[in-house]
């Protein structure tokens, strides 16, 4: 089946099979190999992508469901290529990641959050990134990101130079 979507602001026609999913087709036939493929139950939340906007499990979702839908994968939160997104840049400054495979799916549920809420509380952050697992961080460095990222978006914080502590940046 042909497939019309736009992913990362790009429109594309992918052939697939009605039973391919949209992780596989993602990854396989786009090749966006940040979309994650973990448990492959909706479980871990290392599949997710935006769609519309919306969180969304990848791997519980055919390719031939996303049709004619917006897709942002983490390879499009990027203002430009070798850059990082203000969400991504609060990630490695708050130490929000170490292995790297939960970090393309919580740094989405951020970004479709903070487009929501320019101010989220803690219980707002815990709940947008309650669909994905972290098996690394404990979730508070998670948490102190996303917290960073919302200051930094709002304007209250320029970007932190090099030689802050991480207790400076974060405050």
């Amino acid at each position: 089946m042909s497939v019309e979507l736009k992913v990362n602001g790009r429109a594309v026609t992918v052939d697939v099979e009605p039973r391919t999913t949209l992780l596989d087709c993602v990854r396989d036939e786009l090749g966006l190999k940040g979309t994650h493929a973990g448990c492959e139950h909706g479980v871990c939340g290392a599949c997710t992508v935006l769609l519309d906007g919306q969180p969304t499990r990848s791997c519980l979702m055919f390719a031939v469901q996303a049709d004619g839908y917006e897709i942002t994968t983490i390879e499009g939160v990027a203002p430009q290529a070798g850059e990082l997104d203000v969400i991504q840049d609060a990630f490695c400054e708050a130490h929000g990641l170490q292995c790297g495979f939960c970090t393309s799916g919580m740094i989405l549920a951020a970004r479709s959050l903070l487009e929501r809420e320019a101010s989220p509380t803690v219980e707002d952050i815990r709940e947008a990134i309650s669909g994905n697992i972290c098996r690394c961080t404990g979730y508070g460095q998670i948490i102190e990101a996303i917290q960073l990222a919302a200051e930094r978006m709002r304007g209250q914080n320029a970007p932190a130079s090099p030689s802050l502590s991480r207790t400076e940046a974060v405050r």
